[in-house]
């Protein structure tokens, strides 16, 4: 049985490689069909990860398009070093690490959103904040568990980088360890070490908001809001 499921895997493995090299092949001989099933396989989960780690929709939208436009022009050169699903990862990566560094240049630049401005012979200013609301719920806040998921997005982008990083591409994205060394650039202990340090800290924070959110503790005996007369 062991034996039966080994080979099984082993076909399996070599199955997957020659559908992916089949899959270069079309990439390099500039195929508008296989480039359009890679965005098609890969945009949600590389937005998904952009989002989480610069921390910004709009950019992680703009950020998703230029690694897919790298993807494209880089392809040819891709001698197949490791698997495309890390490859194109690893571009994400350098991309996201590209717009932090850019947006620690220029915050200093940005107009803070509770700043106010005037418009015209308005004689009341308007926060810009208020200009940028949209009233619509988008799908992500709509699903079910989305206050808890928001909680946890809140907490996640509160853990330093690199910890931040590794905690999603190993435990949202679901890359193994090998993976996610080899996006990093960094051995297998740096990133068991990094992941465990991810982990106690995002658990650390979700208890923080846990207790913040918690209701106050009341007197036994006493109705609500007795004890405090």
């Amino acid at each position: 049985m062991q034996a039966d499921l080994t080979m099984g895997n082993i076909a399996s493995a070599l199955t997957l490689q020659s559908e992916e090299a089949a899959l270069l092949d079309e990439l390099r001989a500039g195929s508008e069909e296989a480039f359009s099933w890679l965005i098609a396989r890969y945009h949600q989960p590389i937005y998904s990860l952009l989002a989480r780690t610069v921390q910004n929709r709009a950019d992680a939208a703009d950020l998703a398009q230029e690694v897919f436009v790298k993807v494209f022009r880089g392809v040819r050169s891709f001698h197949g070093e490791s698997s495309l699903r890390t490859w194109i990862y690893r571009i994400a990566l350098r991309e996201a690490s590209n717009q932090r560094r850019w947006w620690m240049r220029h915050c200093q630049q940005e107009v803070p959103i509770e700043q106010e401005i005037h418009e015209g012979d308005a004689s009341c200013p308007i926060r810009l904040k208020e200009m940028l609301v949209d009233p619509a719920e988008s799908p992500f806040d709509a699903a079910v568990h989305a206050e808890t998921r928001a909680r946890v997005e809140a907490a996640l982008a509160k853990v330093p980088e690199p910890f931040r990083t590794t905690l999603i591409l190993r435990d949202i994205e679901g890359f193994v360890y090998e993976e996610v060394a080899e996006m990093q650039g960094v051995n297998l202990g740096t990133v068991k070490s990094r992941l465990v340090r991810g982990r106690a800290c995002l658990k650390a924070i979700l208890t923080a908001q846990q207790e913040e959110h918690a209701p106050a503790r009341t007197m036994p005996g006493l109705p609500l809001g007795e004890e405090a007369r």
